[in-house]
């Protein structure tokens, strides 16, 4: 069974959301140095690749990441492309909504390089987003760094999505992914009181 993983590799040069903190491995032991063991330590966002965002991230009353529902994030997922200039519409989701998806992967900016944040990217309208949250979709899935826009103030993406108790994971690399049916397994970390977490996120063919 093949399994594709859609998580951008985590070195200094991953792109973060402008103003956060970069990612930072350092070594503090090593073997050629006479260690017993090789060792490092890392400091990054809790958005850094691709994340889970909890609902504390965009709301004082939302749930940390160490308390959301996991079994979203393992099961049956549909990876589809769609083609948006500026961001997608509800009748944009016409052909996948009425699938009935239990999780949706969205590739709708299929040119961003993980190591250079870009200046626009195709996000959710609101509309839209009600619409997924309103069909029973349990977690939805993007490759842009938010499902809203890159200015937005209010993130009524975000609230949309966690009204109906829709998760979110942003920064999934899909490029190397046919449209389709697969089993997605993307945890996040027990991160006590976190508002988000890096996963490791992977597809595996269902059949």
């Amino acid at each position: 069974m093949k399994i594709y993983d859609i998580s951008p590799p985590l070195h200094p040069g991953i792109a973060v959301w402008p103003g956060d903190v970069p990612f930072q491995r350092t070594e503090s032991l090593r073997l050629s140095n006479g260690a017993s063991v090789n060792l490092s330590s890392i400091t990054l966002s809790a958005h850094t690749g691709a994340h889970a965002d909890a609902p504390s991230h965009f709301s004082n009353s939302g749930e940390t990441i160490d308390h959301v529902d996991l079994q979203a994030y393992i099961g049956p997922a549909s990876v589809v492309s769609i083609s948006a200039k500026e961001y997608i519409r509800a009748s944009d989701l016409d052909g996948c909504i009425s699938q009935k998806p239990v999780r949706l992967l969205v590739r709708c900016n299929p040119g961003i390089d993980p190591e250079r944040f870009p200046e626009s990217f195709v996000y959710f309208s609101s509309q839209a987003a009600e619409r997924i949250a309103k069909a029973g979709v349990r977690l939805i899935g993007t490759d842009a760094p938010s499902v809203d826009r890159i200015d937005s103030k209010d993130l009524a993406a975000h609230h949309a999505f966690a009204s109906c108790g829709t998760a979110i994971q942003e920064n999934l690399d899909l490029r190397g992914v046919s449209d389709g049916e697969y089993e997605l397994i993307a945890l996040p970390l027990r991160i006590a009181g976190g508002d988000g977490s890096p996963v490791r996120a992977i597809l595996r063919e269902r059949w």
